[in-house]
């Protein structure tokens, strides 16, 4: 079933079927509009996957359907995000917790780029193992990082971990993942030399490696993009990043393929 997007916002306008057209055509998704009011999103909200919040100068005026919304969100585990000006994301916070916006983005905005994040947002359709299409090997040492990785993506894509680069090289020797996200600081076997190793063999050269980084200085990021990996995911990263990114990943490729 095609996803669909609930635009908030305080009337039309050349913007807000700009956004709209932006979204059907990049993302293509179904959009549905809705007036910031309780009554249009108790009428509405059960029909979309992702509420999306144009603020406005409206948003002074509406702190019960800001509070409505976030509790909406909250109990319906909504995707929400908000595009608006400083002061209006501001504003909203008041009465909107963090827990409930999935993203802020400031204006002025790039709108291709926003409907392409809304599509990344619409990836995550949960299934069994044999429903989901994508598999991630995902190498990392710490235990406790491989554990919360595997509840944020595994709802999404199949799951192979292992804990060291060795048992990495190990599983692809019979395996090919479809991305491998694997831990830049490793011992014994750091992140480097396992990418070198799987580039070294024709049966695992062309498996995608995406760094998994704890290092967000500019010189660690460069060491690392020296590599040539298919990305960086930095470990500070909230859930929704996480995933949001992974899911851009496969979107791109499967457009290339």
């Amino acid at each position: 079933m095609k996803k669909s997007v609930l635009l908030i916002s305080d009337g039309g306008g050349f913007m807000i079927d700009a956004l709209a057209n932006n979204i059907i055509k990049t993302a293509g998704l179904t959009v549905h509009r809705a007036n910031p009011t309780v009554e249009e999103l108790k009428a509405k909200a059960g029909n979309a996957d992702i509420f999306l919040l144009y603020a406005g100068d409206y948003v002074h005026d509406t702190e019960d359907f800001l509070k409505y919304l976030d509790s909406v969100c909250s109990v319906q585990n909504k995707v929400l995000i908000i595009v608006g000006y400083d002061k209006e994301l501001e504003e909203i916070s008041q009465s909107v917790s963090d827990e409930s916006i999935s993203r802020k983005v400031p204006r002025p905005f790039d709108m291709r780029k926003l409907a392409e994040e809304i599509e990344a947002m619409t990836v995550t359709d949960s299934g069994s193992d044999a429903e989901k299409s994508k598999h991630i090997l995902l190498v990392d040492d710490d235990g406790s990082y491989l554990k919360m990785m595997q509840s944020w993506l595994s709802p999404y894509y199949k799951l192979t971990i292992v804990n060291s680069g060795m048992q990495a090289i190990t599983y692809i020797a019979t395996n090919t993942p479809d991305l491998i996200l694997l831990d830049y600081d490793m011992p014994i076997t750091p992140g480097s030399q396992v990418l070198e190793m799987i580039r070294s063999e024709p049966s695992s050269a062309e498996i995608p490696v995406i760094f998994l980084t704890g290092r967000s200085d500019r010189d660690s990021v460069e060491k690392v993009m020296r590599l040539k990996p298919e990305g960086y995911l930095l470990k500070s990263m909230k859930k929704q990043d996480i995933v949001d990114a992974v899911n851009r990943f496969f979107i791109k490729q499967d457009r290339m393929s």
